[in-house]
């Protein structure tokens, strides 16, 4: 079991591990407290893809996966994940400052 270091990458192939085998694909998150790591593990029992972290910040992305895999699951691996993932989302309109009124 080799760790992937990438995120992007582990999502990738673990979105690609789940499409070919839906079935038989599992997903585990693991929190050391004692340590501050979190270890994502997404297997089929075949291939084996392991992502670890200790950043908080990576809690968010965490949160992304979940999402994906939750829609994955439910609505079948041939979904499209483009409106889970957000990466074409609508242009917002810049935030306006807390400056002082003018």
């Amino acid at each position: 079991m080799v760790y992937i270091v990438s995120w992007d990458d582990f999502v990738e192939r673990s979105v690609q591990l789940f499409r070919n085998s839906p079935q038989n694909t599992r997903y585990v998150m693991k929190y050391r407290h004692s340590d501050g790591k979190l270890v994502l593990k997404v297997t089929d029992d075949k291939e084996c893809l392991k992502f670890k972290t200790d950043q908080a910040q990576d809690a968010k992305k965490m949160e992304k996966l979940n999402n994906i895999f939750f829609t994955l699951m439910a609505r079948g691996p041939e979904t499209d994940i483009m409106e889970v993932t957000g990466k074409e989302q609508i242009a917002q309109p810049p935030k306006r400052g807390r400056g002082r009124k003018q």
